[in-house]
């Protein structure tokens, strides 16, 4: 069923509430990939608090469906939201990145409950969801897998064995996300290396394609239905983001793939956030 507006209203309240731990998580850690980390956080959102079954009391549980953050680098936004769904404590995050601490900047599987695969050296991820979904299939299991990638981390040619693999075995329980930020850490992606035109690329790979604004809840929520009942090929939902959304200072600039923020630009950062969601 679409989401209603008042599931998209709660949504958008758990947006905000994400976004502004993701800033204070940053500073907890004395630095983090900001940029990503804020594209994606709607993606996430959608997924988690509408359309996941999981069970954040059986992290391990066999029977739930898999995430894999493939831009491993986004992990600074990531464990906030975990944290959220009750995978651990909030008080965690205050040590991120730090010496002992179960959370490094590319978040380990064995560390951190709730995620399905250690992920950041890029082009990696959609290789392992597509293995989970293959395995799902081979077991006659129901659950599903989805991955989120980077635009960038399309640029490895892994992504594109993976997106081979996928179509050949029909996985039609895998759901890609492409986090078309169009920035990565060098700069803009298609100065780097051109991706378009992108959505005829996964067309040509034989995967079902959709191409949806990735800050817009009501479509990413048709996109995901839409995933999920199409039978005989995988789906990728090329979602156009922003990078730093949320934080006026930050977003569509590529030196905020990376960064820290002192007292006054958290203040700024998480005031601009309030003011995005009309909060100040």
């Amino acid at each position: 069923m679409p989401l209603t507006e008042t599931e998209i209203a709660g949504l958008k309240e758990k947006a905000w509430a994400i976004r502004r731990k993701t800033i204070q998580t940053i500073v907890w850690a004395g630095g983090g990939h900001a940029g990503g980390a804020l594209s994606q956080t709607d993606i996430l959102v959608v997924l988690y608090y509408h359309y996941l079954n999981v069970d954040p009391q059986r992290p391990d549980w066999e029977e739930r469906d898999r995430v894999i953050l493939s831009k491993g680098h986004g992990g600074v936004g990531y464990a906030p939201l975990l944290a959220d769904k009750g995978y651990f404590s909030e008080e965690l995050l205050k040590k991120f990145n730090h010496t002992g601490s179960p959370f490094g900047m590319h978040l380990d599987r064995l560390k951190v409950p709730g995620v399905d695969a250690s992920t950041g050296s890029l082009g990696h991820g959609l290789s392992l969801a597509a293995g989970l979904a293959l395995g799902a299939k081979l077991k006659q299991q129901s659950w599903r897998t989805y991955c989120i990638v980077g635009d960038g981390e399309c640029h490895e040619g892994s992504i594109w064995e993976a997106a081979m693999f996928a179509h050949h075995y029909k996985l039609d329980n895998l759901t890609c996300f492409v986090d078309r930020n169009r920035l990565c850490i060098d700069g803009v992606v298609e100065e780097i290396m051109a991706l378009e035109p992108l959505k005829d690329k996964w067309i040509s790979f034989g995967w079902h394609t959709l191409e949806v604004d990735g800050h817009d809840f009501k479509q990413l929520g048709d996109a995901i239905e839409e995933a999920q009942a199409t039978k005989g090929k995988p789906t990728v939902i090329i979602a156009h983001t922003v990078k730093g959304k949320g934080v006026d200072f930050m977003e569509n600039d590529p030196a905020w793939h990376y960064g820290g923020l002192d007292s006054e630009k958290e203040k700024n950062a998480l005031l601009s956030i309030d003011r995005y969601y009309g909060k100040a």
